[in-house]
């Protein structure tokens, strides 16, 4: 989650224009053919904070948002990882009973829609999902500090379903530092590798999105699993503090690990990073109106930070990207790690989508993207989805093993 409204300075608010940009209905058959035969996996989605407020209906087709079940159906969106999260400010029992409320509406959801989505857990439930012509539900707790430094929490998360744990949100947690605060811990503290340690023998993918770069190389080194960046771009073409540089990037794919590249126009292009220090006033002004339209309702936050962010876009206030950018993250991630290790995480309902990727409808574009720059069939699936599933595959394994040597 970007939260750019939210946390001024720690990431740039904007939307994106694209004149004439390619629409899904205009993919070549061929594209069309592999991208519906593919398993679609997004590892980082906020919808769950318009779960909460009780009037957003997963199964209605919405005209605001990015995520509902014909729009996935339409986009052939086969898994999705629902994000829990609060801010970083909430600590303690709060932070944990706020969790499991989320928990429990992501769960609701799937019990609300049989006939559409079905709980997963493991890779190969979602491809059993797949089989069943149901869309895979899956969570990921977005930000250690919702553990309250209890790792009982956190296996009571991973019997309610939960399957990653970013390991920091936008601020530092108790024991472990976020890569847009204020170092604390120089990384992870003793107890913060006992949570790596534990969530592999859980079976709970260790997520580095928003990490401090000396957090993502503790973990590393601790973990016996291979890691993930549920929604983290390239720092080589965007220097944000969240993106991943080149050697991370390397060492994340050298144990194994997965890239999941953000759709957030803040992280895709350095020139949202340069209007943003040019003009510190445009973040205020989007989230004073965010206020005003929205007041206390996250959900409502989300949806109208994106909304009013295009605004500015078409009164030339922020610069227009292409949705292109997010190819050019794949591509240059690929270049860096190898196609085994890049994945999708696009941060959906979360943060300020380019046009041309909007919403789920628009995923086929990036398989027709991927089949013009040349990319085989076999390798555009690797990052549609297969890569994610391999990750899991083997952090079950590694779990696996840990546990019959307990």
């Amino acid at each position: 989650m970007v939260r750019s409204i939210l946390c001024a300075g720690a990431c740039v608010a904007a939307g994106v224009v694209l004149a004439g940009a390619m629409k899904a209905d205009d993919i070549s058959e061929k594209a069309r053919k592999l991208h519906f035969s593919a398993i679609v996996v997004d590892t980082h989605d906020d919808t769950t904070q318009r779960f909460l407020d009780g009037k957003f209906d997963l199964g209605t087709r919405s005209a605001m948002g990015s995520i509902d079940i014909p729009r996935m159906r339409e986009g052939n969106l086969s898994a999705i990882f629902f994000s829990i999260w609060i801010p970083s400010k909430v600590t303690g029992p709060e932070a944990v009973d706020r969790a499991l409320v989320q928990i429990d509406a992501v769960r609701e959801q799937v019990r609300k829609h049989p006939n559409d989505l079905v709980l997963a857990t493991t890779a190969a439930q979602i491809r059993e999902a797949r089989k069943q012509g149901k869309i895979a539900a899956l969570i990921g707790v977005e930000g250690g500090h919702m553990i309250n430094s209890d790792l009982g929490v956190l296996r009571s998360y991973a019997a309610l379903g939960v399957r990653y744990m970013t390991l920091t949100h936008s601020g530092n947690d108790e024991w472990a530092d976020s890569s847009t605060d204020k170092p604390a811990h120089n990384g992870l503290t003793d107890f913060g590798k006992d949570v790596v340690r534990e969530m592999n023998r859980l079976g709970v993918m260790v997520d580095i999105s928003h990490v401090s770069d000396k957090t993502f190389y503790d973990a590393l080194e601790v973990s016996k699993a291979p890691l993930i960046a549920s929604h983290s771009s390239c720092r080589a073409i965007c220097d944000a503090r969240r993106n991943m540089t080149d050697q991370m990037i390397k060492d994340l794919a050298a144990k194994g690990g997965v890239i999941q590249i953000n759709y957030h126009v803040g992280f895709l292009s350095q020139e949202f990073l340069n209007a943003e220090v040019a003009n510190p006033e445009l973040n205020k002004g989007i989230a004073a109106e965010v206020a005003k339209r929205c007041g206390d309702n996250e959900g409502c936050q989300l949806i109208e930070g994106d909304r009013i962010t295009r605004e500015y876009v078409e009164q030339g206030k922020l610069p227009r990207v292409a949705y292109t950018k997010i190819i050019e993250h794949i591509d240059h991630a690929v270049k860096v790690a190898g196609v085994d290790h890049v994945g999708l995480g696009s941060d959906f309902d979360g943060a300020n989508m380019p046009y041309g990727m909007e919403d789920a409808t628009k995923l086929p574009v990036i398989t027709e993207a991927l089949l013009k720059k040349g990319y085989s069939e076999g390798d555009v699936k690797k990052i549609l989805g297969e890569n994610t599933l391999r990750v899991m595959t083997e952090v079950e394994r590694v779990s696996r093993e840990l546990n019959a040597h307990n």
